[in-house]
């Protein structure tokens, strides 16, 4: 559970209280007990099995897969992967790979809708840059038109392993994926994916470290 359900749960708890002394009608006192159980669901933060396999690269966050094409960056071609969240995801973010953190830059911005493919360049939005050492990979926790906070628990230097909770996006949100283009999809456009154990892609193992096998479940 992430601590921010128990801070909204023992807010609406308290409201609930106060309504039971004021003598209100038991449906009014019921909806903030229901507000207060939503949280505790939403802001669940369950283990996961972490994958082994070299050159695996996970997914950061629960969701849908929305878009899935290769594109031309600065750094020559990359495989983009767009990640829908929507209300009922579990929203703590993963890191897709295991290394050192090179990139953390968090960018004001909107709120456009996720699903709006200018969301990615307008949205408020943090990217973060894994280096494993022969190849980078890195991911955008957007935000959306609910989602109003960001959350990102690593700063640039920081050691991660694959899986390893690194962040979170409070509501519906968007989180983007850029790997190298050699890599092997293995979703496809609507398959739903579970941050930390569903399997995006592979990397041919000449291209991948192999020092940045999981060993944890739920690191």
């Amino acid at each position: 559970m992430v601590r921010d359900g128990f801070l909204y749960a023992f807010g609406l708890g308290l409201v609930a209280a106060v309504l039971t002394f004021l003598g209100m009608p038991i449906w009014l006192v019921a909806l903030p007990l229901l507000l207060a159980a939503f949280f505790l669901w939403f802001f669940r933060d369950p283990n996961r099995t972490i994958p082994q396999g070299a050159g695996q690269i996970v997914s950061p966050a629960d969701g849908v897969v929305t878009d899935a094409e290769w594109i031309e960056t600065l750094s020559g071609s990359r495989l983009r992967l767009s990640i829908f969240l929507n209300v009922f995801d579990v929203h703590v973010n993963r890191s897709p790979i295991s290394g050192v953190v090179k990139v953390c830059e968090f960018r004001k911005g909107g709120f456009l809708n996720a699903m709006n493919p200018e969301s990615v360049l307008y949205n408020e939005q943090t990217l973060i840059t894994i280096d494993a050492g022969d190849y980078e990979v890195g991911f955008k926790q957007i935000a959306g038109l609910l989602a109003r906070r960001i959350v990102c628990n690593v700063k640039v230097g920081d050691r991660v392993e694959r899986g390893q909770r690194v962040g979170l996006i409070k509501f519906g949100s968007r989180v983007d994926v850029l790997m190298p283009a050699a890599a092997d999809l293995k979703v496809k456009m609507g398959s739903r994916v579970k941050g930390g154990s569903t399997v995006l892609a592979v990397l041919p193992v000449a291209d991948a470290d192999a020092n940045s096998n999981a060993t944890a479940v739920g690191a």
